[in-house]
């Protein structure tokens, strides 16, 4: 081989090399919490567009913590911040920071009860199976039935969060997966969703951002007694009372003031703080895409509640952090 093929022949390989380790940085992979699934899966599909693909599978927050402590992920997801046992596993260190609120929606299938009310109690009362008819609500006739999730999830740990604050009655702990004395599962806020869509007289908890088509959002009673539902101004209310640790982690699970939704959390996005290698770059544009105006902007139109300024600047702080 002469001296010029040569180093053509070294060339295209040198050129193939680059653009293998080019399509390895530029896709990306990410698992965890079906809560602000279509959030992530709108701004990503919005990033494709500038060439940096990120494929989101929306597990459940159990699974994904459970990916992200493994390391088969680039970066995982959960509504519930990452327990200090869990990131001790993490040999590669964690940089954890919320994306996006939302509110937790009671919400039913019922076509002759178009406005239902709770009271804090009534919502404990049918999750623990003490009422168990449409009549003891007096929104219609027939029995109800609970759907909840089959799944780890970080939405029911939000959810039994708020319920363990309701009312005494609440023995189940707060937790992402409880033993649910009644009702039926569903994988995912889709799968309850799929309950509820296809189960008059069903009534579970879900994202706003599933509340479309046959199911409704009941307005719940909060702290200061007001009935009030889930939305963009009662969840920002909400989450305004949310104070974040040193590691951007915090919760309310039942916030005061009159305009506040009572059922309302934040959701978190977990990278590696080192091991990102030739991904690093990819991984700090996708993260702060989810961060920017373009995302956030969006959030109220998809059902979700965006960041202030205050925690947005702080998000965007830790993702600074993500390195090689």
């Amino acid at each position: 081989m002469t001296f010029a093929k040569k180093a053509l022949s070294l060339g295209v390989i040198a050129g193939l090399a680059s653009g293998l380790a080019a399509t390895a940085a530029d896709t990306l992979n990410g698992a965890g919490a079906t809560f602000p699934a279509p959030f992530y899966q709108s701004a990503f599909a919005a990033l494709a567009g500038q060439g940096q693909k990120v494929n989101y599978q929306s597990v459940g927050s159990g699974a994904g913590v459970k990916q992200f402590i493994k390391g088969t992920v680039d970066f995982g997801a959960t509504d519930e911040p990452i327990k200090a046992s869990d990131a001790a596993k993490v040999k590669r260190g964690v940089i954890q920071f919320p994306v996006v609120g939302g509110t937790i929606a009671v919400a039913y299938n019922k076509a002759d009860c178009p406005a239902l009310k709770l009271t804090q109690k009534q919502v404990v009362d049918i999750f623990s199976g003490r009422i168990t008819t449409w009549g003891a609500l007096k929104c219609g006739k027939g029995p109800i039935t609970v759907a909840h999730r089959s799944d780890g999830s970080g939405t029911t740990f939000a959810f039994t969060s708020s319920l363990k604050s309701f009312a005494q009655g609440w023995s189940l702990g707060a937790a992402k997966s409880v033993s649910w004395p009644v009702g039926v599962g569903g994988k995912g806020n889709e799968g309850v969703a799929g309950v509820i869509t296809n189960t008059p007289g069903a009534i579970g908890y879900l994202n706003q951002a599933y509340v479309k088509g046959a199911i409704k959002a009941a307005a719940l009673q909060n702290r200061s007694g007001a009935f009030v539902k889930p939305n963009l101004a009662s969840g920002r209310a909400a989450l305004a009372g949310i104070d974040l640790d040193e590691n951007l982690a915090g919760e309310n699970p039942n916030p005061a003031g009159a305009g506040a939704y009572p059922i309302s959390t934040l959701t978190w996005i977990l990278a590696y703080e080192k091991g990102n290698g030739l991904k690093a770059g990819a991984i700090r544009k996708a993260l702060l895409y989810l961060l920017s105006p373009q995302a956030q902007n969006r959030a109220d139109d998809l059902g979700y509640v965006p960041l202030n300024q205050a925690t947005s600047a702080a998000a965007r702080k830790a993702v600074a952090k993500v390195g090689p």
